[in-house]
């Protein structure tokens, strides 16, 4: 594992500036309901906003209607975004890898009709990993995909697909022979297909983000299969660098940290100061990481491992400054509380163990690690 130290050049710092001055005046304080980060509301409007400015499909080439930029540059509007807790939800699956996978894997057709529209803030994307018995341990999954003569015919189920009941289309990982890795395989699927069914699952603090997907006798035509037969799981690992290497794994309490940290209730103490100037060096630390991570996917690398280690500490460091935030604040967050910073730090507090979990349980990526130092 190697990553080289980086800052960002000026031209980038003009970019973080630009976008900084559009969202003080698109998403002025009181207009939108702030979120967790990912798990953000859904906007299509502001999504399409995003669109128009050319801050969508940013990485993906221009002769798809992306802007054909760096992954750095993306990643420098997905951090501002993050940071002010915009309603991301419609967009960020399919900005983030649905449309990178398709513009590495797609046919020609499939670029020509997804990329652009993904590009514009008109689709949204969900994926269909997870199973009831195939969480982490994507190689196990059971939903198959059957071959027909013109198509493919899916019969299964897929659970924790995250924004399903919204989104427009799906794409996902299905066994199509009984090879552990090379028999699995991935498709683009229509949400409206017929014998495909969403069923949302409330989570504990009221949202129904979190989907079950279940396909009875789904037909999907060959010209929707994603990549070649069997080659799915390459195209997955690859995807799940861009899943978790990015700002969005020690982001997601930024709007509460901003809050904590500009708004606090008298002189901070020196237990306060102590842990403020912790949180802020280790976000210095994470914001650097991602950063390296992402000048390694513009070289054309597939930092694999680097993304898993950032998620493992990333998101245990999420987890952390909920306890911090909370050990400050003096009584219990209230969920249904008119300031909109407690009501996110409690469903914070109701959602937070769930994030060493979503992208890959912290036990498989240490794995990941371990395996990785043992061959070096």
């Amino acid at each position: 594992m190697k990553l080289s130290a980086t800052e960002l050049s000026a031209e980038e710092v003009r970019l973080r500036d630009e976008v900084r001055a559009f969202l003080a005046e698109r998403l002025p304080t009181g207009s939108y309901p702030l979120g967790l980060g990912m798990a953000a509301d859904t906007d299509p409007a502001f999504s399409r906003d995003l669109g128009s400015r050319g801050w969508l499909g940013m990485a993906l080439p221009k002769e798809y209607g992306g802007g054909g930029r760096s992954a750095v540059e993306r990643l420098i509007v997905v951090e501002e975004l993050l940071a002010v807790g915009a309603p991301i939800g419609w967009h960020w699956v399919a900005d983030r890898q649905s449309g990178p996978n398709i513009s590495n894997n797609g046919t020609i057709e499939q670029k020509q009709y997804f990329l652009p529209r993904i590009a514009r803030g008109e689709l949204s994307f969900a994926i269909g990993m997870s199973e009831p018995e195939a969480g982490s341990d994507l190689a196990s999954v059971r939903t198959k995909a059957v071959k027909i003569d013109d198509g493919w015919v899916i019969n299964g189920t897929k659970i924790w697909t995250s924004g399903a009941a919204e989104a427009t289309h799906l794409i996902g990982l299905f066994r199509t022979s009984e090879e552990r890795y090379g028999g699995l395989t991935q498709f683009i699927v229509d949400r409206n297909t017929d014998g495909l069914k969403v069923s949302p699952i409330p989570f504990i603090d009221g949202t129904r983000h979190f989907c079950e997907v279940s396909f009875s006798d789904v037909f999907v035509p060959d010209t929707m299969r994603l990549g070649s037969v069997g080659a799915g799981w390459g195209q997955n690992t690859a995807e799940l660098v861009l899943e978790r290497g990015g700002v969005d794994r020690w982001m997601s309490l930024m709007p509460i940290l901003e809050h904590w940290a500009t708004h606090p209730s008298g002189r901070l103490t020196t237990w306060e100061q102590a842990d403020l100037g912790s949180v802020l060096a280790r976000c210095w630390a994470f914001h650097g990481l991602s950063l390296s991570i992402t000048r390694a996917v513009d070289r054309g690398e597939s930092p694999t491992v680097e993304a898993a280690m950032a998620k493992e500490m990333a998101t245990r460091f999420e987890q952390e400054c909920i306890d911090i935030v909370v050990r400050h604040y003096g009584r219990t967050p209230e969920l249904d509380s008119s300031d909109p910073h407690e009501s996110l730090l409690a469903r914070a507090i109701l959602t937070g163990p769930a994030w060493t979990i979503r992208g890959g349980t912290t036990e498989i990526l240490r794995n990941i690690i371990s395996k990785a130092l043992i061959r070096a």
